[in-house]
């Protein structure tokens, strides 16, 4: 396998205009506002700050979060994320009672919940999400749950423990295609993501599966297609498809913006290969419109 390496930027370089269709509204709002006086009450996290997500405001005016366990450092330094990185303090496990809490006040209907990676204790962190997921049922059993899983390093124990607890949905993000893993997914193995995926599917038949992708990392369109083909191969229902955006200039820069037209032919082209719903768009995030995602495969 071919390997290409990819230059951090080090001059400043006055950046230009966002097009358009990569504009979000900025945060505000009485939702947005009491969502996140929330979370600080009940010292939680959300990826939607900590990946400074684009979508922030819009699905937190709906009363929609991803609350991240685990704490906000990650083991990993993927070169495309925000989340700090770091040695983790010791996994909270009181974590689970109070995100169930929040997602109890919150009235949700739909909950999703991630985490940073803990490959210090990945049997630890796969225990704090089956924890996450009984306390939501125990205090809201009509919301609907779906996870978004690191890889646990490959150990089935773990992806087996995640499962039987019975989230609706099962989400792992691919993220890239496997020319770039080397670059942008510290410690993280293609075959491993894809092996995951098959696992899940072959441990837990009737739980939808899904899975993400970045574009605009330097991937040509016949490998993304190839990675779509790669999953639908593992029967992945739900498939994200949105545009990477570099949080800082530590960060892999953006080797192309994708106009929305691709992102209509990139939607078109999945569907032909069996995926139950795909999400393509620039602003698309692996969480962009779960709940409406889990409504299209029938399950919410």
């Amino acid at each position: 396998m071919s390997t290409t390496l990819v230059q951090i930027d080090v001059a400043r370089r006055r950046p230009g205009p966002k097009p358009e269709w990569l504009k979000a509204r900025a945060p505000m709002g009485e939702n947005y506002h009491s969502l996140k006086k929330l979370a600080r009450g009940l010292g939680l996290h959300t990826v939607c700050e900590s990946a400074q997500c684009p979508n922030i405001g819009e699905c937190w005016n709906h009363r929609t979060a991803t609350f991240m366990l685990l704490g906000d450092l990650c083991t990993r330094r993927c070169g495309f994320c925000a989340v700090p990185k770091g040695h983790p303090g010791p996994i909270d496990y009181d974590e689970p009672r109070r995100v169930a809490e929040a997602v109890a006040r919150l009235g949700l209907k739909y909950a999703v919940v991630t985490s940073v990676n803990r490959d210090d204790d990945n049997l630890g962190g796969a225990r704090v999400f089956a924890m996450t997921i009984e306390e939501i049922r125990r205090v809201a059993p009509g919301c609907k749950i779906e996870v978004l899983i690191p890889d646990f390093q490959g150990h089935d124990d773990c992806l087996e423990v995640v499962l039987a607890a019975r989230p609706d949905i099962l989400n792992h993000n691919t993220e890239t295609v496997p020319r770039l893993y080397r670059v942008a997914r510290s410690g993280a193995r293609y075959e491993r993501t894809l092996r995951l995926l098959q696992r899940a599917r072959e441990i837990a038949p009737r739980t939808v599966s899904k899975s993400g992708l970045m574009v605009g990392l330097g991937e040509t369109t016949d490998e993304l297609l190839q990675v779509f083909r790669d999953l639908a191969e593992r029967n992945v229902d739900i498939l994200t498809v949105g545009q990477y955006l570099r949080p800082s200039r530590d960060h892999l820069p953006i080797a192309r913006i994708v106009p929305p037209e691709e992102f209509r032919f990139l939607k078109e082209e999945a569907l032909k290969m069996g995926f139950r719903h795909v999400e393509s768009g620039p602003l698309v995030r692996s969480s962009y419109h779960a709940h409406e995602q889990a409504e299209s495969t029938g399950i919410s």
